[in-house]
């Protein structure tokens, strides 16, 4: 029997959240959050991310984003520059010493690993995964909000 979205999005939603949970233990010992350290890894690959792209690849709001980006760059992790390409944009990369955080922090969530999965499954998992996110990312586009997205809980 195939199981209903509903349930999909109730698995995927308690998996994150205890996920997330257990990486916030590892964090702990550093003094990091989980969108800190998110922001870190996602920094750590590029010459320098806009603020919009990295708002939407890390789930958050732009102005936590901010927010957040300010602690950073108080703490040496992170600067901003000015986009060259387009003067109106900023630029967040890591600085030396954010690269070293960021590899510290990695190591300690990684050795961590995914309680009840083994490297082949934890591997298989987060292709499946990334497909999935991809796929709806795809999907956004096509989407239009009916009836139910007025439903309770939505503001007017």
């Amino acid at each position: 029997m195939a199981r209903q979205p509903h349930e999909l999005l109730h698995l995927l939603t308690r998996a994150e959240r205890l996920a997330a949970r257990r990486v916030q233990a590892v964090l702990d010992a550093f003094d990091c959050s989980v969108d800190a350290w998110r922001v870190l890894d996602l920094l750590s690959a590029d010459e320098g991310r806009n603020m919009t792209s990295l708002a939407d690849d890390a789930a958050l709001p732009a102005p936590t984003l901010t927010k957040l980006m300010d602690q950073l760059v108080d703490q040496n992790w992170v600067f901003r520059r000015v986009d060259p390409a387009d003067r109106r944009r900023v630029l967040v990369q890591l600085t030396p010493r954010g690269l070293a955080r960021r590899r510290q922090l990695s190591r300690a969530v990684k050795a961590e690993g995914v309680p009840g999965l083994d490297g082949g499954e934890e591997t298989q998992l987060v292709s499946l995964l990334g497909r999935l996110s991809e796929a709806l990312a795809d999907d956004r586009a096509e989407v239009t909000p009916g009836a139910a997205a007025r439903g309770v809980g939505r503001p007017r």
